[in-house]
């Protein structure tokens, strides 16, 4: 029988795993689907605020104005209404024409404290603003309160170039994570509790299985806690109520054995003549 060292066991392990691993990671950055925008810039800034946005994709958000008869889609990285390459498009509710307000593969991305800013550009041209492609700014702001709440803010088209519409997204994907940090006081009080656990289960197993104690006895260092209160009175009663005045005790002399009356008896025999 050919017997294998550990060592050896665990480089093969080693040897296998590590291959699977990396695969899996690739699988994983491969399946990001906000690799599907393309960033205009193609900035680190750019890239990182889009990967905050990831929680986001795979969802159709939908919002509308009543007055103008009009519905819009949006899309993180993917297609909205089923339309290819727009991130946002229009619907007409009457007839169900669809107008691309902008693109996912032509995208910029501003990322701040709590918020990210989203650009969808080439879109379908206006007919006014110089007859430039439409664009789409989208403010994705931190909100814990409401869960993916989409809002149309406003459409800018009363001018020669520079025109865009503006869209609100409220959102926790782009909240800051706050760290938990905990302070020296509550691990003082967490190394206490954890000490005192560890005390009294041990003690209570050694009383019990060792010692044989039962009852109320079976409780770690019994008699010292059962004299607790009178030891504590005892330490108040030496610091507390000790004498202000420093006053030396009495002191008391001793009192003979013998009568009083036969003492005084020896004496005043002396005192008769001879």
């Amino acid at each position: 029988m050919v017997l294998v060292s550990p060592v050896k066991v665990l480089l093969l392990s080693l040897r296998i795993i590590t291959p699977l691993f990396r695969t899996t990671v690739l699988e994983v950055q491969a399946e990001l689907i906000t690799k599907n925008c393309k960033l205009i810039s193609g900035s680190d800034s750019d890239k990182n605020a889009l990967n905050l946005l990831e929680p986001l994709t795979n969802q159709n958000f939908t919002a509308e104005k009543p007055e103008d008869g009009y519905v819009y889609i949006f899309q993180v990285c993917g297609d909205a209404g089923g339309m290819k390459n727009a991130g946002l498009v229009q619907k007409d509710k009457k007839d169900g024409k669809l107008v691309r307000i902008g693109n996912y593969n032509q995208t910029r991305a501003i990322r701040g404290s709590d918020w990210v800013l989203l650009f969808y550009e080439g879109g379908d041209k206006y007919e006014t603003c110089s007859q430039e492609p439409r664009r789409a700014l989208i403010m994705i702001s931190c909100s814990t309160s409401t869960k993916n709440a989409f809002s149309v803010v406003l459409e800018d088209n009363q001018k020669d170039q520079g025109c865009y519409y503006l869209f609100e997204l409220d959102s926790n994907a782009v909240c800051p994570v706050i760290p938990s940090k905990l302070s020296a006081g509550s691990i003082i009080l967490i190394i206490v509790f954890c000490c005192l656990a560890v005390y009294l289960t041990g003690g209570f197993l050694y009383q019990r299985l060792v010692v044989g104690a039962k009852g109320v006895e079976q409780f770690p260092n019994y008699a010292f806690w059962s004299e607790i209160g009178n030891l504590s009175a005892d330490g108040c009663d030496f610091v507390c109520r000790s004498r202000g005045n420093r006053e030396e005790a009495p002191t008391y002399r001793g009192v003979a054995t013998e009568p009083l009356g036969e003492e005084q008896e020896e004496r005043d025999d002396h005192l008769l003549p001879m």
